[in-house]
């Protein structure tokens, strides 16, 4: 018997996944904005992936060495980890030029990527094209992002043009991310697969720390109690919880409209900055954000009416459908057999390798 407390049905436990990274996420940039005059964002990168990949390296090696991923995790995780990469090095700089609330909007840009990669490789997700819903709801987060840059009360020149560069940039690759994971990494548990894509990059980060960081990241010995514990919650939150939980509600939900859900976190960012770090917000930036969450709310609807069993032929793209084993359809199916919650711990990591064993026991795969 399933507890009351735990969500009921795959479309409520993808709202509970995406609420979870949205809130996640929200927090990041207020974590690297507290940290930014203590350490330099090579430093604030590496260690913060370094943590995570010391954390979970063990845990790929052992399932390795189970059998219970394929050994094609390896090379499958390249592209989705350059990707990362890239996007991470730009995100990471942009609170040293611009306030965390501004970040956070820029990003936002990863709705237009996110979705033209869907639309072009995934048949499934194509559907939503003929969704006056979702259109509406897209444009209203497109447009109320963009807004909330423009009625800013910083011009939008100089050092803070430089941090628009990068936010612009960073959402773009990060779009372009969550489309690679479905694409790239089909056929193999998220949860190894976040690990594998998560080790990669903290190769690239710990790399790029030891030659462009300061003192090659020995500064972050000098950081007080406090300043150590909002560097070990910007990668919980950020790279763990959050990127485990954003693989969760694309199986869930889809890459396109989880994608665009996510849009909603510099809203809530950009509040907690106003009373955190007194970064003001207009009256405009707060209409612009009322927007995004009605954006949000019909792209969610869209969700929810969207067709299931899809038949479409591929014309031209190398498309696949959701079903046609992707790792969103393998966690969908973990989550049905799973005997409890799931929930987001090494513990949990251990519990998707016992279920891989079970499984590989009873000759499924």
């Amino acid at each position: 018997m399933q507890s009351n407390s735990a969500p009921q049905t795959p479309r409520a436990a993808g709202a509970f996944y995406v609420v979870v990274t949205l809130l996640s996420w929200s927090t990041v940039l207020l974590f690297l904005r507290a940290l930014n005059k203590d350490i330099d964002a090579w430093t604030a990168n590496g260690w913060r992936y370094g943590m995570c990949a010391v954390a979970l390296l063990p845990f790929l090696v052992w399932r390795l060495k189970r059998g219970t991923v394929p050994m094609r995790i390896l090379t499958a995780a390249i592209v989705p980890a350059i990707v990362n990469s890239l996007g991470q090095s730009c995100f990471g700089f942009t609170v040293y030029y611009i306030d965390p609330g501004l970040s956070g909007f820029l990003l936002r840009v990863a709705v237009i990527s996110a979705t033209i990669g869907a639309f072009v490789l995934f048949a499934d997700e194509r559907v939503l094209l003929r969704s006056r819903l979702f259109w509406g709801g897209f444009l209203l987060v497109v447009f109320g992002s963009i807004g909330t840059v423009l009625f800013g009360v910083e011009p939008i020149t100089g050092a803070t043009a430089m941090g628009v560069l990068l936010g612009t940039t960073a959402g773009a690759l990060f779009g372009l991310y969550g489309v690679s994971i479905r694409y790239f990494m089909r056929g193999i548990p998220p949860v190894a697969s976040f690990t594998a894509i998560a080790v990669y990059t903290a190769a690239a980060m710990v790399g790029l720390m030891f030659v462009f960081g300061d003192r090659g990241g020995a500064a972050v010995f000098d950081l007080s109690a406090l300043g150590a514990t909002y560097l070990i919650g910007s990668a919980v939150l950020g790279i763990g919880i959050g990127h485990i939980f954003y693989y969760k509600s694309i199986a869930m939900l889809g890459v396109a409209v989880t994608g665009s859900i996510i849009q909603l976190a510099p809203f809530i960012g950009a509040a907690a900055s106003m009373v955190i770090f007194d970064e003001p917000l207009t009256a405009m930036q707060w209409v612009c954000g009322f927007i995004m969450l009605g954006g949000g709310w019909l792209l969610l609807k869209a969700e929810r009416a969207r067709p299931r069993d899809t038949d479409v032929e591929p014309r031209g793209f190398p498309v696949e459908p959701e079903d046609a084993g992707d790792p969103c359809s393998t966690v969908a199916l973990e989550s049905a057999l799973s005997d409890d919650s799931n929930t987001l711990s090494f513990g949990a990591i251990a519990d998707e390798s016992r279920h891989d064993d079970a499984v590989s026991a009873s000759g499924r795969v």
